[in-house]
């Protein structure tokens, strides 16, 4: 946006600064220091050229360039600020530009409003479209939030923005997805599936072992800071000698239910909890494509198994869309799931 339309749009007139022009010159002056292939000379043409830089919506407030882009408040309803756009110039004048008194007026006078954020897994958006359509005839006030939702790695993300006095409305609308979702709706505070996982794996051990997501499960795991403390390692097994020869999956099991089986992804769980010495583990195999895929088991088709070192199991298969990038992903989500709820105690499909 430029500096001419701000004018227009607060109904202002440009005019010329002369201080900032001057400022604009001394700034122009060091640059051209700094570079001996612009003649001096050229100057007085280059200030010219830069002048436009000086031009500003009448009664603005000027924040000193650091570069030759100036920042500039024009005061109204609403204030408008105008800060240049690479990082190294608007930086050092962000904090300047919020402490001016256009600014702090309309800081002062903004509504306050709260934030609220629910994440949903194995839902369908559709399914969600009607509960929300649902609730828009049954709660009162429901115009009152705002509601945005994101699907996200094969996640639902729902953020309700609204302000205090509605805060009963949403407290309906939190029930109303709690009563016919049940526990597909997995955190009502914001907490991401990596965050509980997280906690719930204090003072545990966990391994992982990986086929067709080549240990993008265990980059998850150890994404976040203290980690070491209860990721014990992780095995890549790609091809079937791998699986046999790190974890002990037995060749004939391969051979009888192929590599991409349920039988495969416990057998690879229970080497992995065994060559670590973890009570945790968690493994997928599976067919990321684009090629690989049988009428049987079409590219998608990914095996999961959570085991726990006290007998606890979960083994799922699901066929996951998308291209090789999205499946490999999602299966890292759906893993995500299988581990939060096996060792929530949480039955059922993840």
């Amino acid at each position: 946006m430029t500096v001419e339309v701000v004018a227009r749009y607060c109904g202002r007139e440009l005019v010329l600064d002369d201080e900032l022009e001057n400022r604009i010159a001394n700034i122009l002056k060091k640059l051209m220091g700094r570079n001996p292939a612009i003649e001096p000379a050229n100057f007085d043409s280059i200030r010219a050229a830069n002048r436009k830089q000086a031009m500003i919506p009448a009664g603005s407030q000027v924040i000193d360039p650091v570069g030759t882009a100036p920042g500039l408040v024009v005061p109204g309803r609403p204030a408008v600020m105008v800060l240049p756009g690479p990082p190294r110039e608007l930086q050092p004048i962000w904090s300047k530009a919020i402490q001016t008194a256009p600014v702090q007026d309309a800081i002062a006078g903004r509504t306050t409003y709260r934030q609220e954020t629910i994440r949903i897994f194995g839902l369908p958006e559709s399914s969600l479209a009607d509960t929300l359509r649902d609730a828009e005839a049954a709660i009162p006030g429901f115009d009152l939030v705002e509601i945005t939702t994101c699907l996200r790695r094969g996640e639902i993300e729902m953020v309700t923005r609204f302000e205090p006095n509605a805060a009963q409305v949403y407290t309906q609308l939190a029930r109303l997805l709690r009563d016919r979702h049940g526990h597909q709706v997995y955190s009502e505070d914001g907490a991401s599936v990596d965050e509980l996982v997280a906690k719930l794996l204090t003072g545990r051990r966990i391994a992982t072992a990986e086929s067709c997501t080549a240990g993008l499960l265990a980059a998850r795991l150890t994404d976040r800071p203290g980690s070491s403390k209860y990721v014990a390692g992780a095995v890549v097994a790609y091809s079937n000698e791998a699986k046999a020869q790190l974890l002990g999956v037995d060749p004939a099991l391969i051979e009888a239910h192929g590599a991409v089986s349920e039988p495969v992804a416990q057998a690879m769980a229970a080497g992995a909890l065994q060559g670590f010495g973890a009570d945790t583990a968690t493994a997928i195999t599976g067919i990321a494509g684009p090629s690989g895929g049988t009428p049987e088991k079409p590219v998608g088709t990914v095996c999961f198994t959570v085991l726990l070192d006290d007998g606890r199991t979960t083994t799922r298969t699901v066929r996951l869309p998308g291209n090789r990038s999205d499946i490999r992903e999602r299966s890292t989500t759906v893993a995500m799931h299988l581990l939060r709820r096996t060792l929530s105690g949480i039955p059922g499909s993840p």
